[in-house]
C-alpha cells in the first residue's frame, strides 16, 4: 500500500523502552512544532490547546480534567496540532506536476508532509491529474451527479470522528433530506462492538464514568489498549489512581512502555525522578483470549460467593437493577478451565491473581479499546466486561464503571448527532418533526457494506467528510478496487492522504478549515463543540488565522453542498446555518436529548455533561428495563501449525492513518515501518531469525492469499503465537469478510498469517 517493497533502507531496530514521556516527550512534542511553525505560532497554539477558551485537540477523545495545566496536551496532541497548523501549503503547480499514478507510490507519511490543501480540485473522468475548480462549480458538479442517481441509496456519505457536532448534525440532516441512511463512519471500524454490546446490556453505548472516577477507583483494569501512544493523557489519570492507593492491571498482547512506568512531565518526579510504576500486574494474554479471561474471573467471583454466601456479590443492586444472573451462573458452572488456559495463554495463578484484585476492590473501572473490539467475538467480549462489573455493583457509583476509550476526538459526538446508518426511531421522528420532510427509515450501509456496495455496483457516489476511508478500512486491495468503481468520489480534507489518490472515475477534493483556525462567518467569529469519551460537551475556538484565504469551514461546505443538491426539496435554512452556528445548536436542542439548553450550556465554563442513565441513576434503558447479564459460548481461536495470530497496531508517531514520522521509539523502531514483531521462541520454532526479511501472508478459506511483502522480522516480547505489524500497511492482510459478529467491525486483531523468508 505504501509503495515498493523495501522502501525504508535506513531502518534501525533497537530495544523497546521501559518508561514513557518524561523529558523526551517534551522534546519530541516541541521540536517538530518549532521547526515547522516557529516560536510565535507554536506558543499561541500550545497555550490554547484543550483550554476552556481554546480549541479541542483534534487527536484522541480523552476528556479534560476540571483543573487544567497551562500546557494541557500530550506529545501526540502537539504533533497533531503541528500536522494541521503547518503554514506549508500545497501549491497549485503540484497538481500538474504529480499524476495520480505517480502519487499511488507515495507513502501516507509523504502525502501528509506536502502541506495544507487550499483550493478545490477536480479530477475529470479519463484524466490522471487533478486540476483547480471554483467552489461554486465544484458544488454544482457534485449536486448534478447526486441528482442524476436512480436512487439516493446509490450514494454513501462517510464521516470522520474529527467533524464537530455542528458539522455532523448538518451532514446527517443533508443526507437524510437527500433520502438515504447510508452514513458509514469511523466508529464502524473501531468501537461499533462497544456500542452494540453496551446498548443491549445497560441501555447506553457510552462510558459510565466521569474523569474524576479514575482518582477514586480501587482498581483499574486496562484491556487491549496502549495509552502511552494512543491517548497519553490517560497516563496522568492512571497516576492519580496510583497516588490515591488504587491498583492498575494491564491486560494486553504486547508490553507497552506507558503502562510500565510513566514520567509525568508536569511533575518534578517525572522530570528528575523515576516516575510512577503504572501496572501492578501485567497479564500478557494471547490475542483473542480476553473473553475467556473475563468469564474465568466472573466464575471465580461466583465461586467466592458460594464459599461465603452474602459477602461477595452486591445482592441489593442485583435484585433491584439486573436480570439474567441465574443463566450466567449456570453457564459459568460448566466453564472448561483447560479451554480458558488455551485461549488466554495464561496460567491459572495469573487468572487467580486478577480475580483476587477484583474481589479486594470496592470500586472497579474496566477500560478498553480496539484490542477488544476488533475481534470476531468483540461484542460478546464487552458483554463479559458488563457481566463482571455487574456482579459487584460496579456501575453507577463513584470510582467504578465501564470506560471505553474512543480514538477520534469527536467520534462519540458525531454518533450523538445522528451519524449512524441505524439511528433509532426516536431520533428520526424528532428530526422529521423539526424539519418537516419525510426522513427515511430503511437502515443504510455501514463501512464494510459500503465497500461491498461500491464493489458490486450498488453505490456510485462516495462522499467523505474528513478521514481516510481507503487507508483505514480492511482488505486494502479489495477496498481500493471497489473505490475505483465509483462514478464520483468527494473528499472534504485538510491534507492529502491515500483516499485522494485512489478515486472514482471523477474525483473532487474540497479543502477545509482546521480546528486550530479562527472561523469567521458574516463578520462574526464562530465556535464549534465536541463530545469526549465521558459524555462531556464543550466548545472549541480556533486560535490562529486560516492558513490561506478562501478556505471554507466544514459547516459552510455542508451547507453549500446541501443547498446546491436539495434546492426546492427541503425547507432548511442552509445559508442562515452557515452564517450563525447558534442557529444550528438551536435546532439540535429540539432534536437530540440532553441538549435542550445547548447554546446556554455550551458557553458555561468547561461546558456540560450529558445525562447518562447507568451512571447517574442506575437507570438501564434496555428491553427489560434492567441491566442484563448475558451468556456467550466460549470460542477458541485456533492457530494452525506454523502460523501466527497477527494484530495491526499504530506506531508511536502516528494517529490513525496519519504518520507524523517514521519512528516508533517506545518499541525501538526508527526510520521505517516495514517490520513484523515476533516472539523469539516463535522465531526459533519457525526457523527464522531476528533481521530476516519475510513476506507476511494471511490465509482465508476459499480465497487467494493476501501478502504484505518484504518485512523485517523484529524479535520482540509479544505473547507466544502472536505477531504484530503496523496499521494501515497491514490492512492488506485483513479479509473484507472477516468481521465481528453483530457489529460488523473488521477483525484486525486476529488474522491468521504465515511468514515466508524472502529468497
Amino acid at each position: 500500500m505504501t509503495g515498493p517493497a523495501g522502501e525504508y533502507p535506513d531502518l534501525e531496530v533497537g530495544h523497546p523502552k521501559e518508561w514513557a514521556v518524561g523529558v523526551p516527550g517534551i522534546v519530541h512534542s516541541m521540536e517538530p512544532a518549532l521547526a515547522k511553525m516557529g516560536v510565535s505560532r507554536t506558543t499561541r497554539l500550545a497555550l490554547a490547546i484543550n483550554q476552556r477558551d481554546g480549541f479541542d485537540c483534534m487527536s484522541c477523545a480523552w476528556p479534560d480534567p476540571a483543573h487544567r495545566n497551562v500546557l494541557e496536551f500530550c506529545e501526540n496532541g502537539m504533533k497533531a496540532t503541528t500536522w494541521e497548523a503547518t503554514p506549508i501549503t500545497v501549491p497549485r503547480s503540484f497538481w500538474a506536476e504529480n499524476s495520480l499514478t505517480s502519487l499511488l507510490y507515495r507513502s501516507e507519511h509523504w502525502l501528509g508532509q506536502q502541506g495544507r490543501l487550499t483550493e478545490p480540485v477536480h479530477k475529470p473522468a479519463g484524466s490522471d491529474h487533478y486540476e483547480p475548480i471554483a467552489w461554486d462549480a465544484a458544488f454544482a458538479l457534485i449536486a448534478q451527479r447526486l441528482d442524476a442517481l436512480d436512487s439516493p441509496d446509490r450514494a454513501a456519505f462517510y464521516t470522520s470522528g474529527r467533524a464537530s457536532n455542528e458539522a455532523a448534525f448538518l451532514y446527517q440532516l443533508f443526507v437524510r433530506a437527500f433520502g438515504t441512511n447510508n452514513l458509514p463512519d469511523c466508529s464502524n471500524m473501531c468501537h461499533e462492538s462497544t456500542g452494540t454490546a453496551l446498548t443491549s446490556t445497560i441501555g447506553v453505548g457510552k462510558s459510565t464514568i466521569a474523569y474524576d472516577d479514575f482518582a477514586k477507583a480501587d482498581l483499574v483494569i486496562v484491556m487491549g489498549q496502549n495509552p502511552g501512544t494512543n491517548h497519553p493523557r490517560m497516563l496522568t489519570a492512571l497516576e492519580e489512581t496510583k497516588r490515591n492507593g488504587g491498583r492498575v492491571v494491564s491486560v494486553n498482547v504486547l508490553p507497552e512502555a506507558g503502562l510500565v512506568r510513566y514520567k509525568n512531565p508536569q511533575r518534578v518526579r517525572g522530570i528528575l525522578g523515576k516516575g510512577t510504576v503504572i501496572a501492578d500486574r501485567f497479564l500478557q494474554i494471547r490475542s483473542g483470549g480476553d473473553m475467556a479471561l473475563l468469564q474465568a474471573v466472573s466464575k471465580r467471583v461466583l465461586d467466592a460467593e458460594d464459599a461465603a454466601p452474602g459477602t461477595v456479590l452486591d445482592h441489593g443492586f442485583l435484585a433491584e437493577h439486573t436480570i439474567g444472573l441465574d443463566a450466567l451462573r449456570a453457564h459459568l458452572a460448566e466453564l472448561d478451565e483447560s479451554a480458558v488456559l488455551a485461549a488466554t495463554g495464561l496460567t491459572a495463578d495469573e487468572i487467580d491473581g486478577l480475580a483476587a484484585d477484583y474481589l479486594a476492590a470496592d470500586r472497579v473501572i474496566i477500560t478498553w479499546a480496539m484490542g477488544l473490539t476488533q475481534h470476531k467475538k468483540g461484542v460478546a467480549t464487552i458483554k463479559e466486561i458488563v457481566n463482571l462489573l455487574l456482579l459487584r455493583g460496579n456501575i453507577g457509583r463513584p470510582g467504578a464503571g465501564a470506560s471505553p476509550i474512543r480514538g477520534h476526538s469527536n467520534v462519540q459526538g458525531d454518533r450523538t448527532m445522528g451519524i449512524w446508518e441505524r439511528m433509532p426511531e426516536r431520533f428520526l421522528a424528532a428530526l422529521e418533526r423539526e424539519f418537516g420532510f419525510p426522513v427515511p427509515r430503511r437502515h443504510g450501509a455501514d463501512a464494510l457494506q459500503t465497500v461491498h456496495g461500491l464493489r458490486d455496483g450498488d453505490i456510485d457516489v462516495f462522499v467523505a467528510l474528513g478521514g481516510n476511508f481507503v487507508g483505514a478500512i480492511s482488505d486494502t486491495a479489495a477496498a481500493e478496487a471497489a473505490m475505483r468503481g465509483a462514478k464520483l468520489t468527494v473528499q472534504v480534507s485538510t491534507k492529502l492522504n491515500r483516499s485522494h489518490v485512489v478515486t472514482g472515475e471523477e474525483a473532487i477534493i474540497l479543502p477545509t478549515l482546521g480546528r486550530t483556525e479562527i472561523d469567521v462567518q458574516a463578520g462574526v467569529p464562530q465556535f464549534v463543540s465536541v463530545e469526549d469519551s465521558v459524555c462531556a460537551v464543550h466548545a472549541s475556538h480556533g486560535a490562529i488565522p486560516p492558513v490561506a484565504p478562501g478556505l471554507l469551514s466544514e459547516v459552510a461546505i455542508v451547507c453549500r453542498l446541501a443547498a446546491a443538491t436539495l434546492e426546492g426539496r427541503a425547507d432548511v435554512p442552509w445559508s442562515a446555518f452557515e452564517e450563525d452556528y447558534d442557529l444550528i445548536r438551536d435546532r439540535i436542542s429540539r432534536v437530540v436529548p440532553g441538549f435542550e439548553s445547548y447554546n446556554v450550556d455550551v458557553r458555561r465554563k468547561g461546558g456540560f455533561v450529558l445525562p447518562n442513565g447507568p451512571r447517574d441513576e442506575r437507570r438501564f434503558d434496555t428491553a427489560s428495563g434492567r441491566a442484563e447479564f448475558t451468556v456467550s459460548a466460549l470460542e477458541h481461536l485456533e492457530r494452525p501449525p506454523g502460523r501466527l495470530i497477527l494484530q495491526t497496531l499504530r506506531s508511536h508517531d502516528q494517529f490513525n492513518t496519519t504518520i507524523y514520522s517514521l519512528d516508533d521509539r517506545y518499541r525501538g523502531i526508527r526510520k521505517g515501518r516495514d517490520v513484523v514483531f515476533v516472539h523469539p521462541d516463535d522465531l526459533a520454532e519457525l526457523g527464522l531469525a531476528d533481521g530476516d526479511r519475510v513476506d507476511v501472508i494471511s490465509e482465508w478459506p476459499g480465497q487467494a492469499d493476501r501478502i504484505l511483502p518484504d518485512q523485517r522480522v523484529v524479535a520482540y516480547p509479544t505473547a507466544r503465537g502472536c505477531t504484530a505489524a503496523y496499521y494501515p500497511e497491514a490492512n492488506v492482510l485483513v479479509p473484507l469478510e472477516s468481521a465481528a459478529e453483530e457489529s460488523n467491525t473488521p477483525v484486525s486483531k486476529a488474522v491468521i498469517v504465515r511468514l515466508e523468508r524472502r529468497s
